[in-house]
């Protein structure tokens, strides 16, 4: 078959990066030569801003660029692209505050020359400072280059759906869904601003040029919709559609819905057939798409859907179904760590060494039993030497008032049984004062951070205790990154690479478990697999013994589950099993009911685990393979 274009599906120019640390340094490279180019010109550099999660990698590399090769931003001009309203500039959830921590505070960039919406004007100003806002940027010239991110409405800064091409700098009412995915940074939706000021997407397009940064599998529906989609106000970001100079940059994980990743074959892809993956993708994607088994699908089905060249080089249908369908059955399996005295040749994991000594890196203090609770609880009933390591503490996923009532139990301890000559009283006292003074969004105190940091510790304590995991194989890391006091974090350092290094030694473990859920809305499960990679990469290259023998398995589950046809270990779970995950999930009654932080799924996380391993079972039902009442999924990364 001659390649067509395989960018045949799509209506904007997108590059896909391996991940988003080298997509941020590409793109920041671009910044710095047309910074350049215009200083060489004795021209200002217009650029506009956007900020989130996204950019914030790109902002680092700018700094870098200043500091250690001298990029100066004495000519350039910035605008961003929106303001919460109201909002005080020294709001932690301010934007002028993100601005200036991530980007501003580090460059030799004029004050004068920042341009961010101001959100504490009066309202009855706000068309005028819109409309001055607006003359600012053409009196600059225009906005050379365009920084963007994208919502999972559609959204480009805060043109919510249903705002139309022509639209400008003004304020708007912010979606309900956009309150939802803001709902962590401001401690509870509750708190979030309902309106804000922001950039038309008429502003937005009058940049000479656009690029629009999506990282995540979290953002992969909304990009296909933006890059391959028509043109609708539903979808603000396909107006991108209309302009003559824009890229979208995306990591691999965000570009995993575009037909040519998806479903390359049918933009006429040349495909090594001879790849398991590749035939796997192409034979599971066509029998979920006609809803039948592997082994009921023909030689007709395969031509008249694009598969045409993967038949001509398996033969049959019959045969390359048989072969599909064996390799899914031998992921099927229920000895997570090894079947003693088993053949192994057609096993997802090896027989020996049994037991093995596992390692459960687990972000949160509930990441483990949430996401491969059942695996975990099938690990210890067959006997291997299970340790958990907890990489953070979670104590800003605890409500004030748990951290209250546990101040008052101690309080009442103290007093019935006349323990200190200075009663505990006094934490309670000083914990109640500053929550009931508490702003939305505040930092809390050490001390209540301690608190809340114990409760989650003693939470993960109990559920290991109920699995039959010994205290002293739990292990609590407290990785510094994410010890802030507040939903943004640090960047990963030396230090949490170092401690992860230093249990990894600890434990020489023969199978490792870790979080490979990379669309966590809040970041850290992705900051946590980085440490966990980096640690494993710098102990290959010591040349570290017992690594030879260690495989690593990445689970997901709380916020997303793995495809089928990436799936290489599936581990059934009875009913019976799956009510034993649901009670080592409860006992982190602090995450009952409502967690903090749910993200844009507000089903409680018991519920998303076992919804999604139910899926996962229903889908290899579907298929033709045996039907179970629910599956936990793993897919193993080689080091």
């Amino acid at each position: 078959m001659t390649a067509l274009d395989p960018h045949l599906a799509e209506r904007l120019p997108t590059t896909l990066y391996p991940d988003s640390e080298q997509a941020s340094i590409a793109v920041a490279r671009q910044i710095a030569q047309l910074i350049s180019q215009r200083a060489a010109e004795q021209r200002s550099c217009v650029l506009g801003l956007a900020t989130g999660s996204t950019p914030t990698r790109l902002y680092e590399e700018l700094v870098r660029l200043h500091r250690e090769e001298g990029l100066s931003f004495r000519h350039v001009i910035t605008f961003n692209l929106d303001e919460y309203f109201p909002m005080p500039p020294d709001s932690l959830q301010s934007y002028v505050r993100f601005m200036h921590e991530y980007l501003f505070d580090h460059l030799d960039i004029p004050a004068a020359q920042i341009h961010i919406p101001d959100g504490t004007i009066p309202q009855e100003r706000v068309a005028e400072f819109c409309q001055q806002y607006e003359a600012q940027i053409r009196a600059a010239g225009g906005i050379d280059l365009q920084i963007l991110g994208i919502g999972r409405t559609g959204h480009i800064g805060f043109n919510e759906p249903g705002s139309g091409a022509n639209s400008r700098t003004r304020l708007i009412t912010l979606d309900h869904i956009t309150r939802t995915d803001a709902a962590s940074d401001f401690y509870g939706e509750e708190n979030v601003p309902r309106r804000a000021i922001t950039m038309g997407v008429g502003t937005i397009l009058e940049a000479r040029q656009i690029v629009l940064l999506a990282w995540g599998e979290g953002k992969a529906a909304v990009v296909k919709r933006m890059v391959e989609g028509e043109m609708t106000d539903s979808v603000p970001a396909t107006y991108l559609q209309k302009h003559p100079n824009v890229q979208v940059v995306l990591d691999q994980a965000a570009g995993a819905e575009l037909t040519r990743i998806k479903s390359p074959w049918l933009v006429g892809t040349t495909l090594n057939w001879q790849n398991g993956t590749n035939r796997r993708k192409a034979v599971t994607w066509l029998a979920r798409k006609l809803q039948k088994p592997i082994l009921k699908l023909t030689d007709q089905e395969y031509n008249e859907h694009g598969l045409s060249e993967l038949l001509a080089e398996s033969g049959l249908a019959y045969e390359l179904n048989i072969k599909v369908f064996n390799e899914l059955q031998r992921t099927i399996t229920g000895w997570p760590g090894g079947k003693p005295n088993a053949d192994d040749s057609s096993r997802p994991e090896r027989a020996s060494p049994f037991p093995k000594r596992v390692l459960i890196f687990s972000p949160h203090p509930d990441d483990d039993v949430i996401s491969m609770g059942g695996t975990l609880l099938r690990l210890v009933d067959q006997g291997h030497e299970v340790h958990v390591a907890y990489q953070t503490s979670g104590n800003i996923a605890v409500f004030d008032d748990e951290a209250i009532r546990f101040a008052e139990f101690v309080a009442d301890y103290d007093e019935a049984f006349r323990l200190d000559e200075q009663p505990a009283e006094n934490l309670y006292r000083r914990v109640t004062e500053f929550l009931r003074n508490k702003a939305p969004g505040q930092v809390d105190s050490e001390e209540v951070q301690q608190i809340k940091g114990l409760i989650r510790r003693g939470e993960a304590k109990s559920a290991c205790r109920y699995a039959g995991i010994p205290d002293e194989n739990v292990h609590f890391m407290d990785l510094p990154f994410y010890e802030t006091g507040r939903v943004r974090k640090k960047p990963i350092g030396e230090e949490d690479i170092r401690l992860t290094i230093d249990l990894l030694h600890k434990i020489a473990p023969q199978q490792i478990y870790a979080a490979g859920d990379l669309s966590d809305p809040h970041g850290t499960h992705r900051v946590c697999l980085a440490a966990v990679f980096e640690a494993l990469h710098r102990l290959k290259a010591q040349h570290t013994p017992w690594l030879t023998d260690c495989w690593l398995w990445l689970y997901r589950g709380a916020w997303q589950e793995w495809d089928i046809d990436q799936i290489e270990m599936a581990v059934p779970l009875s009913p019976q099993e799956l009510t034993r995950k649901r009670r080592a999930i409860f006992k982190h009654q602090s995450q009952k009911d409502r967690p903090l932080f749910p993200g844009a799924d507000q089903r409680e996380f018991w519920q998303r685990a076992e919804d999604r391993n139910r899926t996962t079972a229903q889908l290899y039902d579907l298929l033709g393979l045996p039907e179970y009442e629910a599956l936990e999924a793993f897919v193993r990364w080689h080091f």
